[in-house]
């Protein structure tokens, strides 16, 4: 059974088959936030301290980091955001950047097994990203893409995935250090994006066994009631095997939807989960397990 371990300083966070869906919270990212992304500049990190505490209080079981600001010292911010948000929650973080230096900046501070977001099936990539990946002791986001792009057959993006698999075996990683992204288009641009990803991520838990995750919110680029399609779309692709999502935890219907799927996985034992979050309130002026008012009962 592949298990992708994860930890903090106090805590350790299982992704595999036969654990709960893994939420990583996606909102710790400067990217089309121009507010987030000037604050960070500046060296404030006000809101990713908010950002933080509110997706773990929503449920998420890791964090994603990114500090991708043009023209900043992003292996500064990324180090200082690692730091900070390690101070305050005690969940593992996925180091998120394209950019060497600081993927080295943030695993250098971290405390404990981080996830690196990401490599690619590109060979400068994979020659750059799993030697940190070794020397941290770190697991690692495989992206399906090489230097001809993202291939619209599913094929091509499991071949791309089974040689970032291989080449990572090559340095000393494990399989279950590699968690594998499929690549989720948005279903506006390409009808048939669903069913692309959910026999893919069948085929690579099947065959590879590997572990899988996704930029969830992509799927529903564009589309009206974006968040409901994309907490059906976690759900449905959990059933075909999919482990973990970079996703937002503040979005209701997604974390319902998590929560369903670990239900109907069997990985939620007695519902308790479910039963916590969504039993009913008890009417006012009842109490107890059985519902009764407050006093005494009277006797006949």
């Amino acid at each position: 059974m592949t298990r992708t371990i994860l930890s903090s300083p106090t805590k350790e966070v299982i992704i595999g088959f036969d654990q709960p869906f893994c939420v990583i919270g996606e909102r710790i990212n400067p990217t089309g936030r121009k507010l987030l992304a000037a604050e960070m500049k500046e060296g404030n990190y006000s809101r990713v301290e908010a950002d933080a505490l509110a997706q773990v209080a929503a449920g998420a079981t890791v964090l994603d980091i990114n500090a991708g600001i043009p023209l900043a010292d992003e292996p500064k911010i990324l180090a200082d955001c690692i730091k900070l948000v390690q101070s305050i929650t005690d969940v593992p973080l996925s180091i998120d950047s394209s950019i060497i230096d600081a993927l080295e900046a943030g695993l250098s501070v971290y405390q404990g097994k981080a996830l690196v977001n990401s490599v690619t099936g590109e060979d400068e990539s994979l020659e750059r990203v799993l030697p940190l990946i070794k020397k941290y002791g770190a697991a690692v986001v495989a992206i399906s893409n090489d230097e001809t792009g993202i291939s619209t057959d599913p094929d091509v993006r499991y071949a791309v995935a089974k040689k970032i698999v291989e080449r990572a075996a090559d340095y000393g990683i494990p399989r279950e250090d590699v968690v594998v992204d499929p690549l989720v288009m948005p279903v506006g641009a390409m009808n048939d994006a669903g069913l692309q990803v959910f026999a893919l991520v069948r085929r690579l838990r099947e065959e590879l066994k590997v572990n899988t995750t996704c930029g969830a919110s992509n799927v529903g680029f564009g589309v009206p009631n974006r968040h409901a399609l994309t907490g059906h779309f976690i759900s449905m692709a959990a059933a075909m095997g999919m482990t973990s999502a970079i996703m937002s935890p503040l979005h209701a219907e997604q974390m319902t939807a998590v929560q369903a799927a670990n239900v109907l996985n069997g990985h939620d034992p007695d519902c308790s989960v479910w039963l916590a979050k969504n039993r009913p309130p008890a009417p006012e002026g009842e109490t107890g397990s059985r519902g009764r008012r407050g006093g005494r009962r009277r006797r006949g």
